[in-house]
């Protein structure tokens, strides 16, 4: 039964839009934790406390679902290449264009452990999409799903970065695939082109405390000044280091209605963005991961951005 389950779940996740599913044994990531209590005790972390919380839970599946025996690790394409027409408006990643990923993949992952405890009958398992001490992108790597890059988000070597991560964990085994091999290579285009030289020199070592997308989301306090002039026009998040990744060449549209933009989103001029209030914000955003940052938070940004 255990390849059964395994091929089914992963052809209902497909079903579903999840363009790849890895399975990998759930155990204790002991090489990971060690590289996590340095990276925290380095303060790599910023402001963001909540990255010391739970550690033990965050480096052992078993602590968050009692039994686990296999983590799922699943990718979402969000990749949109439409651009706003403003080539000096103030910046968006393409992540945040819609409705919050959140809700949308949660929603699907929650049909799918229903789907496989319909097939499988009686399964404890939690769905996971970036709200919950999982160390994701270790998982996807585990599993197979593609290799962590040198700015440290996952690549896959058919359709680049441009992905959500998520996960299912479950009290059942499943056939666990592998991980593959790192093709970076000698390549430094992300480390070269981040504008607030956030990614270590060697790579693979990120200081999120600088990365831009920390700065306009996660910092609720001001932007600190020594990183005026060095936003290169982002106001909520970042997407340089895959802009200029050559793995993301691969990448395609993604093919999900609930992650198209806003219909006024794209075409906001950078005169606009400046005088927004906040019932336009609010129309905007209204199923936004934007909201995170609220208006006064991406107000903040974009004036920033003129200092």
């Amino acid at each position: 039964m255990t390849r059964e389950n395994t091929i089914f779940l992963k052809q209902k996740a497909y079903e579903l839009g999840f363009e790849f599913v890895g399975v990998s044994k759930a155990e204790e990531l002991t090489e990971e934790a060690k590289q996590l209590e340095k990276w925290l005790n380095n303060r790599y972390h910023g402001e963001m406390a909540y990255m010391e919380n739970h550690f033990e839970k965050r480096i052992d599946p078993r602590k968050l679902v009692e039994g686990a025996k296999s983590v799922v690790s699943l990718m979402f394409n969000y990749h949109n290449p439409q651009k706003q027409a403003d080539n000096d408006a103030p910046r968006i990643s393409q992540y945040a264009y819609g409705e919050d990923y959140h809700h949308v993949i949660k929603d699907k992952l929650k049909t799918l452990l229903d789907a496989l405890r319909e097939k499988a009958g009686e399964i404890s398992g939690r769905c996971f999409v970036d709200s919950a001490p999982v160390m994701e992108r270790e998982w996807a790597k585990r599993s197979g799903n593609g290799w962590i890059g040198k700015h440290t988000l996952l690549i896959h070597p058919k359709r680049g970065s441009y992905f959500f991560l998520a996960e299912l964990i479950l009290d059942i085994e499943l056939e666990a695939d592998g991980p593959m091999k790192d093709y970076c290579g000698t390549c430094k285009r992300c480390i070269d082109a981040c504008p607030t030289d956030a990614i270590a020199p060697s790579g693979y070592l990120l200081d999120a405390s600088k990365c831009i997308s920390y700065l306009t989301i996660e910092l609720k306090d001001a932007i600190p000044a020594e990183f005026s002039g060095k936003m290169d026009n982002w106001m909520f998040g970042c997407d340089v280091c895959q802009e200029v990744c050559p793995w993301n060449r691969f990448s395609r549209k993604h093919l999900e209605p609930a992650f198209e933009p806003e219909p006024r989103l794209l075409s906001m001029s950078q005169k606009d963005w400046k005088e927004l209030n906040r019932e336009l914000f609010g129309l905007l955003f209204a199923k936004s991961a934007v909201k995170r940052t609220k208006f006064e938070g991406l107000m903040r940004n974009i004036v920033f951005l003129e200092q």
